[in-house]
């Protein structure tokens, strides 16, 4: 396998001030000028316990974000997270404990659940991926296919399902696709324009989608390619050609389009050094995940006589 010339981390955390940042913009989105329902049906001096809890077996991503989402809303929301992003719960497992004023945990239940659902699916989706090449030593990675808004956290949760980040946006690294050769006048004007750019020395990654174009590109000389829409059969003979190629010997290898749960493992096998899958983000189903509420019983009627 040729070396990453992309991969800059191997590890991904999330950083707090940009979680609390955009959980106060996710909360500005349900909650607008204030949860009307809980202030006017909830006693403020109401306290109640809760636990999330998984639904379904999954993967789980997202606790960290749960926990700011009550934090902002209010601070003396205690939550104690029973998991770790990236675990492999069962259905019933409880992810987290939630005890506080009663209100504000309320209206913090839907923006914290719809965010670890949405980060849950796509970690558990990248981990079935995953788990489908299992000893073939070639990592899946996600893409740009991502919902806006939520690009860093739905990388964040491909990491914490084992999965391989590539580019983070059009800024970190140079992949020229269909339309930038078409609009650059070809693949050679397009290499030739990238080398002689000025700014940060990086990496050239071009798409092809046939073996007659992958030895156009190769006798112009590039870092990686990424195979477009090929069949494995296809996909091994490009290897076969990149790696006998005096250019392509230490050329990096992605293959990409197409692929699905049945067919990733026979990309891996054919020999590319990764498989990028769009459905990791841009497909994957919520898990279902709840909040189980837990108040103390109102007294019955009969108690309130003298």
């Amino acid at each position: 396998m040729a070396r990453d010339p992309f991969r800059l981390r191997r590890d991904f955390t999330l950083d707090l001030a940009f979680v609390e940042r955009e959980v106060k913009r996710f909360l500005a989105e349900d909650v607008g000028r204030g949860d009307v329902t809980s202030r006017r049906v909830v006693s403020k001096s109401a306290r109640a316990s809760a636990a999330i809890v998984a639904r379904q077996a999954c993967v789980v991503a997202g606790l960290p974000v749960v926990r700011a989402v009550f934090r902002a809303v209010d601070p003396a929301i205690v939550v104690a997270l029973k998991a770790e992003d990236g675990d492999a719960v069962a259905a019933g497992a409880v992810l987290a404990a939630v005890e506080g004023p009663a209100a504000p945990i309320l209206t913090g239940e839907r923006t914290a659940l719809n965010l670890i659902q949405r980060l849950s699916g796509v970690a558990t989706v990248t981990r079935r991926y995953v788990d489908a090449v299992a000893g073939t030593g070639v990592p899946v990675s996600d893409t740009r296919k991502t919902t806006p808004g939520l690009r860093i956290l739905e990388k964040y949760a491909v990491h914490a399902g084992g999965g391989r980040n590539h580019r983070m946006g059009l800024f970190d690294a140079i992949l020229i696709k269909d339309n930038h050769r078409a609009a650059a006048g070809g693949a050679a004007q397009a290499i030739a324009a990238a080398r002689r750019a000025r700014g940060p020395v990086m990496p050239i990654q071009i798409e092809v989608d046939s073996l007659s174009d992958l030895r156009l590109v190769l006798d112009l000389g590039v870092d990686a390619v990424l195979l477009d829409n090929m069949t494995p059969a296809q996909v091994a003979e490009a290897v076969r050609l990149t790696r006998a190629h005096p250019h392509g010997r230490s050329c990096w290898i992605e293959a990409s389009g197409g692929v699905t749960l049945e067919t990733v493992r026979a990309y891996a096998e054919a020999g590319v050094d990764t498989v990028s899958v769009g459905a990791l983000t841009h497909s994957a189903p919520a898990v279902d995940i709840a909040l189980d509420f837990d108040v103390p019983p109102e007294p019955d009627s009969e108690d309130e006589q003298p």
